[in-house]
């Protein structure tokens, strides 16, 4: 039964509110009881009777008090409930939760995990067996009880793929013969097959759907066009104006993590698509790893980068220059016109060009090369280059790998070449034969047009089989390769224009270019270009969008890659054959996606749900208060509240008050948790995420500064600016977030007092200062904005003869995650001068009040239960020297907050001056 939103357990109780009207007139009947006085002269009235009796009645106002106390205990009693399950909600047969389960429910996935939480409840509470059905993998149902399922919630996890009509096929044929109710966590989306399993459902019992409100934003895979990076978002709902954030991540130069650009996209009213350009420089370019939708958190608002948007930068250099300017005749034009579209051409001598490591070297018609040259170009190789030759008179005249192979060829010449009508010649112009399985170029279509009239010939040797990756139809090598170390040379026996063969006419030419890596196709390669490919994956991602290495997963045939369906075995993430990457997203260009469209019939409720709240607790309390009040009230129009009786009424009435005094002695708690000992605090951002590694940041330092120091700290604790009182904490560490919230007037208040009374605030835009403050950053623009009101003195760069840079280690540098050298602290005083024989300036012992980076100091100071590192820095031996200095960074900045500039004292300078080495 629900009355006013209030539902009851126990309604036939509420018939007890009818007697409250006996109640008021059975109590208006009895009077209060009498007062007693002591007078003597009452004796004179013994004996005497009056005629007219006026029996005295309760006060209305205790009346009404004792008729409250008692509704409020038949109301209590009827087992109140706020915000109830509506009708239907509730059973007793066995129950299926069945889910979507997809990336498309990711977003919303904690909601969903209450939701369950609390249906689970709900089910225990009515002694239901359940079972449950993840649509994107089926199982068959298992009924069991629903704590057991309670207890596997936590390992519950959506899929990184859609349900299609295979998949709802297979949910249907799990379901089994046996009648059940089913609640149905929808992703919102509309998927081929659903109705049929809808229907499957209900033929098997009452069904109710849940499904989030939440707006769906998802974005295809980044494009290269006009030198702009063009990402293209989508929604679901069209309904009003919506803004997304869109960020691009990847790498900084130390190899970190980091946000590289953002943009913003504006959908109008009733679009569902808007477009973002990204205007960024080619190195920058390509140390992006994915674009991502910010705060969606589901895979289909992440888009990887993959070779399709890294423009590589290919060297042309060519033995010989234009034939009187015959443009189609130039050795460079065909692969000028091949590799402009998406690569950056680098034009110049070798000598010049090496120094900018590019990323192929094209030698057209080069024969010889000098000395030095040679040798750096090798070197190049080794490291990882890729150096492809063409054939040409030049080559074919030369003595370049004939005796012995030459360091920069992949095989051996014969003498001379071989040609129609030549002394080796053919009778007509040679064709291409299919490409061998392991050659980089198997499964290219081979066009019947191409025709090779002359080429270079190749010398048998013992390894001239490995290395041929093409050939003619009479078993000719025409394109060799060899390895170098980490590089590999290519060498085509044919010229890269028109003049010994028709093969730079032909789109094959252009596919052949983009197998070898030198250059990469700005849109996504189609199945046929991709067969007899096998792809390796790097790197999966999960319904949230999180990538992880991908370890033994086995490899992809190259169509399957591209035009298969997602599922257990393909997922989506980074795969690489040979040089090459390749993204397969969860969005591709052709993805349409629609919101479900549910039947008028069923029952469709969202994830927002206000949770049931038993109100009997707070009638009966409400109710002995009441009582209690009474008894007080009554006592006092008696005249019995003396003495100790008025202490004991005070003492009931005083139970209310005792919230209020809970909170005082939590205040003081406070108080005595962050002054028995050092604490090191945290500015509270608001983001969950930045919060816990704030607090796991100062937590590995704490435990370095216990192991390394006399100083002991306590746990961290995280600073409420707005409450919580600054004076106990020497030194705050606050992280900046772009979209941090400005602090109360009253809040700057009481920062700025705390800085000038000797504290000091470690401000970290966690940057790596890319952006000087301000310039580009959003952190650095928050910053701004945050210390505009503070009183915050000149600052300058660490001097070399700053205290930071001796408090308890000799230090030069500050990393933390990034190495940014810029760190601010306080100015100088103009007249600090160093004094004749010392080797620091004389200055006053005060402490800098505030600390200003971007090295991302809590990151690398974060340390879990185990003493273990939680996030990465830089890579190999030279990540974990930077994550030690960045260690001994904080321990002189907390030994400078507690020791002021003791370090400067004189009586120090000839320990300091001996372990200087002067």
């Amino acid at each position: 039964m629900t009355v006013f939103g209030i539902g009851f357990l126990s309604p036939w109780l509420l018939l007890g509110l009818l007697a409250l009207p006996i109640l008021w007139i059975i109590l208006r009947a009895v009077p209060p009881a009498p007062i007693r006085r002591m007078f003597p002269g009452v004796v004179l009235l013994l004996g005497l009777k009056d005629d007219d009796q006026v029996t005295d009645r309760t006060p209305w106002w205790l009346l009404l008090l004792r008729i409250l106390a008692v509704a409020a205990v038949i109301l209590g009693l009827a087992g109140p409930i706020l915000n109830p399950r509506e009708e239907g909600e509730s059973g007793g047969g066995p129950l299926l939760i069945a889910m979507d389960a997809s990336w498309a429910s990711a977003g919303d996935w904690a909601a969903q995990q209450e939701a369950l939480e609390a249906l689970l409840l709900e089910a225990q509470r009515d002694g239901r067996t359940v079972a449950m059905l993840k649509v994107t993998d089926p199982q068959p149902l298992q009924f069991q009880a629903a704590e057991t399922w309670r207890s596997r919630l936590p390992g519950l996890a959506p899929e990184p793929w859609l349900p299609g009509e295979a998949l709802y096929a297979e949910a249907a044929e799990a379901l089994g013969n046996d009648r059940f109710d089913t609640l149905w966590l929808s992703d919102g989306l509309a998927h081929e097959g659903r109705d049929d399993f809808l229907t499957a459902l209900e033929a098997r019992g009452a069904l109710r759907v849940v499904q989030s409100a939440r707006p769906l934003v998802v974005m295809a895979p980044p494009g290269f066009e006009d030198g702009a990076i063009q990402l293209t978002l989508r929604r679901v709902a069209t309904t009003g104006s919506y803004e997304a954030q869109v960020s691009a991540h990847g790498v900084d130069p130390s190899g970190n993590a980091a946000v590289l650009a953002r943009a913003g996209a504006d959908f109008a009213d009733g679009e569902a698509e808007a477009q973002v350009a990204l205007a960024l420089p080619a190195e920058l370019r390509g140390r992006i790893t994915h674009f991502e939708v910010e705060g969606q958190r589901s895979a289909g608002a992440v888009a990887l980068s993959d070779d399709s948007l890294r423009r590589r930068e290919v060297a042309l250099i060519a033995g010989r220059d234009d034939r009187e300017g015959l443009e189609l005749l130039s050795p460079l034009h065909y692969l000028e016109k091949a590799l402009e579209p998406n690569a950056d051409l680098l034009r110049g001598a070798l000598s010049d060009i090496l120094p900018a490591n590019p990323d192929v070297v094209v030698l057209a018609d080069v024969a010889t090369l000098a000395p030095a040259e040679e040798e750096a170009l090798l070197a190049w190789v080794e490291k990882g280059g890729l150096l492809l030759r063409f054939a040409g008179p030049r080559l074919a005249a030369s003595d370049v790998s004939r005796a012995e192979e030459d360091a920069l060829m992949p095989v051996r010449l014969r003498a001379g070449g071989r040609t129609v009508g030549g002394a080796m010649s053919w009778g007509e112009p040679k064709a291409l034969a299919p490409f061998p399985e392991d050659s980089p170029f198997a499964g290219l279509p081979v066009p019947e047009d191409v025709r090779i009239s002359a080429q270079v010939m190749a010398q048998p040797d013992p390894t001239l089989a490995d290395r041929v990756i093409a050939q003619l139809a009479d078993g000719t090598p025409l394109v060799t390769r060899k390895r170098i170390e980490q590089g590999q040379v290519v060498l085509v026996h044919v010229t890269a224009n028109a003049e010994w063969s028709t093969l730079p006419l032909s789109g094959l030419f252009v596919q052949m270019l983009d197998r070898l890596a030198v250059s990469s196709s700005a849109t996504t390669p189609d199945a046929e270009s991709l067969d007899g490919t096998t792809w390796e994956p790097l790197q999966v991602m999960d319904a949230f969008g999180t990538l992880s290495d991908a370890g033994t997963r086995p490899g992809v045939e190259g169509p399957e890659l591209v035009s298969a369906a997602l599922g257990p075995d393909l997922l989506p993430g980074l795969y690489r054959s040979e040089d090459r990457r390749l993204a397969r997203n969860v969005i591709t260009a052709e993805t349409e996606l629609a919101a479900a469209d549910w039947p008028a019939r069923i029952a469709v409720q969202g994830l927002s749900r206000p949770q049931e709240m038993p109100l009997a607790g707070i009638l009966l309390s409400l109710a002995l208060a009441l009582l209690a009040v009474d008894v007080v009230a009554s006592l006092a129009l008696a005249g019995r509240l003396t003495g100790g009786m008025k202490t004991a009424a005070l003492v009931l009435l005083a139970f209310t008050a005792l919230p209020q005094t809970a909170e005082a002695q939590s205040n003081d708690d406070f108080a005595l948790a962050v002054t028995s000992e050092v604490v090191l605090g945290h500015v509270l951002t608001g983001d969950p995420q930045l919060d816990q590694m704030a607090f796991e940041g100062l937590a590995g330092l704490s435990e370095t500064l216990f192991f390394r120091t006399s100083v002991e700290p306590a746990e961290p604790i995280g600073v409420d600016l707005e409450t919580d009182e600054l004076a106990f904490f020497p030194f705050l560490y606050w992280p900046i977030a772009a979209d941090q919230p400005i602090p109360s007037d009253e809040a700057y208040a009481k920062l700025n007092e705390y800085l000038r009374s000797g504290g000091m605030i470690l401000f970290d835009t966690r940057d790596a200062d890319i952006a000087s403050f301000g310039a580009a950053s959003p952190n650095g623009q928050r910053l701004q904005r945050l210390a505009a009101p503070l009183d915050i003195p000149p600052l300058e760069p660490v001097p070399e003869d700053h205290v930071l840079t001796r408090t308890f280690y000799l230090l030069q540098d500050f990393p933390g995650r990034h190495a940014s050298r810029d760190v601010w602290v306080e100015a100088a005083p103009p007249d600090a001068e160093r004094i004749e024989g010392m080797p620091f300036r004389n200055l006053n012992d005060g402490v800098t009040p505030v600390v200003i980076g971007g090295n991302d100091w809590a990151a690398a100071w974060a340390m879990d239960d185990g003493g273990n590192p939680i996030y990465p820095v830089g890579r190999g031996y030279s990540g974990e020297r930077q994550r030690e200095l960045a260690y001994r960074f904080g321990v002189n900045l907390i030994m400078h907050v507690l020791t002021g500039n003791y370090k400067s004292d004189q009586v120090h300078v000839p320990a300091l001056l001996d372990r200087l080495g002067q």
